[in-house]
């Protein structure tokens, strides 16, 4: 298994950033919260308890109540790689999340973002 650091990064530790990043551009944090729960199929308890914890992104996805089947839907090029052709793995769900912040940062509609 290929070790990239972000992996052993704490999910809160980028969390702030992605806060930014949407609120930048005017949505909200309840948006973002919304998106990531849909994605890992954690509750608003559960996702607050893994900021709070310092939870690293491999263990965040490893233990994801339940990773959303639809998450497969999500598709494009984050940083210059196409997720579809990421291997299955903590960096293709990060790359997932990082697809979804941007789209919420883009304005698409959040029916759309959760690919509803």
């Amino acid at each position: 298994m290929d070790n990239h650091r972000i992996y052993k990064t704490s999910v809160a530790s980028v969390y702030r950033h992605y806060v930014a990043k949407v609120e930048k551009k005017g949505r909200s944090r309840n948006e973002l919260d919304e998106a990531i729960r849909w994605l890992t199929g954690h509750d608003q308890a559960g996702l607050e308890a893994v900021l709070e914890q310092g939870t690293d992104f491999e263990t965040f996805f490893a233990q994801a109540p339940a990773m959303n089947p639809a998450r497969a839907a999500i598709t494009g090029t984050i940083c210059g790689v196409k997720i579809q052709d990421l291997p299955p793995g903590t960096m293709r769900e990060i790359r997932y999340l990082d697809k979804l912040v941007d789209e919420i940062a883009k304005g698409r509609p959040m029916a759309k973002v959760l690919r509803g």
